[in-house]
């Protein structure tokens, strides 16, 4: 079982949730707002966050966004929106999934277990391995020695293989509360791009030239 973080201003829902995750055997965070949610994540180390959209102080997105910058714990958001494109927004700006109000609980609880079987795992791309937990990556099972932005960085871009990631995009999920300038972006995959050709991936980080970078899907 896992700690969970709930973010969720509404104060008959939010302990609904609580209540619902410790019965399924987890250890339950509740922040009712996000300037306590992004406290409790900072200090609480959830495995999983469980996010509402609609707070009253910050903007759920924001708070996403933040929760990013932090690592990669697993983010499920909870939107009162079946919109489409705004969807898609939620996935682009970082998260591992979503939940549109009204839900099931049992899908709420089936989405949360599949996030954490995923967390669990090494996640591999080609004979690119990351390991989550440990925030190791390796190269046809050579350690590629990331610094922790580096790991972020990666991370990031393999989440979606194949997107191109643009440079102020990179720097808004990396750096949320102070992005850099497109020269630091530059240095970070200059240096991320190093150590993946020294360990002879040498086409997996690509720069697609005027919109950003991307890693490749083979």
């Amino acid at each position: 079982m896992a700690r969970i973080l709930i973010v969720e201003d509404d104060p008959r829902l939010g302990p609904i949730l609580k209540n619902l995750l410790q019965d399924a055997g987890h250890e339950v965070l509740l922040a009712p707002n996000g300037v306590n949610g992004l406290i409790q994540l900072r200090e609480g180390k959830p495995e999983l966050v469980v996010l509402d959209l609609g707070l009253p102080d910050l903007d759920g997105a924001e708070v996403l966004s933040r929760a990013r910058a932090t690592g990669d714990v697993p983010v499920l958001v909870l939107t009162a929106t079946g919109d489409l494109e705004r969807k898609v927004a939620l996935f682009r700006e970082g998260a591992d999934d979503y939940l549109t109000k009204p839900f099931f609980p049992e899908e709420l609880l089936a989405r949360i277990e599949a996030l954490l079987r995923r967390r669990q795992r090494v996640w591999r791309l080609g004979e690119l391995a990351l390991d989550p937990l440990k925030r190791e990556a390796r190269f046809r099972d050579q350690d590629l020695a990331l610094t922790p932005k580096e790991f972020e960085l990666l991370s990031l871009l393999a989440r979606r293989p194949g997107r191109v990631y643009a440079k102020e995009e990179i720097a808004a999920q990396l750096w949320p509360e102070d992005p850099p300038s497109s020269n630091a972006v530059e240095v970070h995959v200059a240096k991320l791009r190093k150590k993946l050709e020294s360990a002879g991936a040498r086409r997996l980080l690509r720069t697609v030239r005027g919109r950003g970078y991307a890693l490749t899907e083979g």
